[in-house]
């Protein structure tokens, strides 16, 4: 059984279990830390969104808490000007590849850029960044439609899709700036397991991923 520590994060003293990610910890002591990429279940965190930065004691440097363990004695800001700072850089880059179109988008009043430009107190649309267009190729799949243009790279399609289905139908193709989610496999339509599952939409923090009109 781990051991119980002790920790403080923003003043505030918390129990948790040695060893458990921080960003968990927090979020299960209702202290919000900005996140995309970030899954409970995942095996290995993605730290890509770079969102979730905190600052130790001790540290030089502020560090992403999804791939962070507390331990004992731990001291921890998650509010600091510098760590906003960190946030809202990492958010307007984000955005400015975002196709911002919030009034037709399934995912709007649920949508968890909508959540963190709310807690950041900054808009969608970027005003100190370039507005950036990616070139990627619309895939076709039977059971599923993807919009690059609302992607935000975070990987939970993937991630839940190898946990479900034992082998991921989803993966990243490319890299750099132009990367987003492919359709990979010779299976024929018949045997996807697309159809019966959609666990990869279900998932989509920005509905990126959507079922298919089969009318």
């Amino acid at each position: 059984m781990a051991q119980k520590i002790t920790l403080h994060v923003d003043d505030r003293e918390i129990e948790a279990e040695e060893g458990t990610i921080l960003l968990q910890v927090c979020l299960d002591n209702d202290i919000y830390i900005p996140n995309l990429c970030y899954l409970k279940e995942r095996k290995k965190a993605a730290a890509s969104c770079r969102l979730c930065f905190v600052e130790i004691g001790g540290e030089n440097k502020p560090v992403t808490s999804c791939t962070t363990r507390v331990r004992e004695g731990m001291t921890v800001r998650t509010d600091t000007p510098e760590i906003r700072a960190l946030q809202k850089t990492a958010f307007e880059l984000l955005m400015s590849t975002h196709n911002v179109d919030c009034k037709n988008c399934p995912a709007n009043k649920r949508c968890e850029l909508q959540k963190i430009a709310k807690f950041l107190h900054t808009g969608l649309k970027p005003k100190r960044i370039e507005k950036l267009e990616r070139e990627i190729p619309v895939e076709e799949h039977p059971f599923l439609q993807y919009f690059p243009d609302k992607c935000v790279l975070c990987g939970r399609c993937i991630d839940i899709c190898e946990r479900v289905q034992g082998r991921p139908y989803l993966t990243f193709a490319r890299r750099g700036f132009n990367m987003f989610v492919s359709f990979y496999g010779e299976e024929s339509p018949d045997d996807l397991p697309c159809g019966s599952c959609y666990q990869c939409v279900e998932i989509c923090p920005v509905a990126a991923l959507r079922k298919r009109d089969m009318n």
